[in-house]
């Protein structure tokens, strides 16, 4: 079994690279961290993600610069080092392609994935805990050593992640499915509120925050990524344009009712098999709805009232739709806890609905 003893060198120090400098700086792990933008290799040696200073050949390198240039740094790294080589690429087949036409031997390379991040981007967004509980994929190609793989699975375990291991192109198609497909979407919903009316716009609820929220990615790295993963989408595209076609002759038709229910029941379908919290298989869960002043102390106020109901809140959303003076926090929890939750809440003053 490999060891993550270190040097772990770091090439990209934005959100992802600077987050996995400062896991694993925080279990004594020495990382490089090489950046050409000096002023973000910089910023992440200062908020303590390792040093741009480091003597000793590394024993892993991680790539964690834009798509586009994956392969090449890869290629680079190998050519240069003697040490295993993983990126954090969305996309695994471009930087795997581009790398195999530039060095001979890539048997020291891994792809790998972690399935964390934000709409926020550089140094300054990253956290010692992003990858805490999240999935890292890990993509061995055909020559890949053995130890390598390994390596680079201690990586993502150190990082706080739980690993899954899968092949070059499944795992393009899966994130084509659970993220790629999922971000253009937003983006073309958000895109028709481009020109809306401004009356429109204050219509807005949180339904539309979350369609959209996703959209406010970086479209420039978001552009790398879509193209580099352009096969998986296309046919996942093609899908769904047939299921915009149908949507729209049901639409055109005077009793769509049945038609549309199905379309509507297929998406319950879908919805439903996301997994819940920690990676834990779906599981129903009833919303109360709580009224809550828009003044400071007031979500404090309501989440130690919710703890000592007992019931544990699995997720919460808050809509603060515009010119309210109130909002409204959305607590979800077990269908066996409601009934002591609403009561303990009622009892100490809150409006709550179910």
């Amino acid at each position: 079994m490999s060891e993550l003893r270190g040097p772990v060198r770091i090439v990209g120090t934005g959100l992802i690279g600077t987050s996995i400098g400062l896991a694993l700086v925080r279990l004594g792990v020495v990382v490089e961290l090489v950046d050409g933008n000096a002023d973000n290799a910089l910023m992440a040696e200062r908020i303590g993600a390792g040093s741009r200073q480091v003597e000793i050949e590394p024993q892993l390198v991680v790539v964690a610069v834009p798509p586009d240039h994956v392969g090449a740094v890869v290629a680079e790294q190998l050519a240069q080092t003697g040490a295993i080589v993983t990126d954090a690429a969305s996309v695994k087949g471009k930087p795997l392609v581009d790398a195999r036409g530039l060095v001979g031997d890539i048997s020291r390379y891994v792809g790998s994935h972690p399935m964390a991040g934000s709409e926020r981007n550089g140094p300054l967004a990253a956290r010692a805990d992003l990858f805490d509980g999240a999935t890292w994929a890990i993509t061995p190609h055909a020559t890949s050593d053995p130890e390598a793989v390994d390596l680079v699975r201690r990586l993502a375990e150190a990082c706080g992640a739980r690993t899954v291991e899968l092949s070059v192109e499944d795992h393009d198609l899966g994130v084509a499915r659970v993220s790629h497909l999922p971000h253009l979407m937003s983006a073309l919903a958000a895109g028709t509120l481009a020109d809306a009316p401004s009356s429109h716009l204050e219509l807005s609820g949180q339904g539309v925050r979350d369609v959209t929220r996703i959209a406010a990615g970086d479209p420039a790295l978001w552009t790398q990524i879509v193209s580099a993963n352009s096969t998986a989408l296309t046919g996942l595209l093609e899908q769904i344009r047939g299921e915009l076609d149908r949507l729209l002759v049901a639409l055109g038709k005077e009793e769509a009712g049945d038609e549309l229910t199905a379309i509507l029941g297929q998406g319950v379908s879908g919805a439903v098999r996301v997994p819940g919290k920690h990676g834990a298989p779906h599981i129903d869960l009833v919303t109360v709805l709580v009224t809550i002043p828009d003044r400071p102390g007031q979500l404090a106020r309501l989440f130690a009232d919710a703890a000592e109901s007992g019931a544990n809140v699995e997720d919460l959303r808050i809509d603060h739709s515009p010119g309210r003076p109130a909002g409204e926090v959305e607590l979800a929890v077990k269908p066996a806890s409601v009934d002591q939750l609403v009561d303990v809440l009622t009892d100490r003053g809150w409006v709550v609905h179910r």
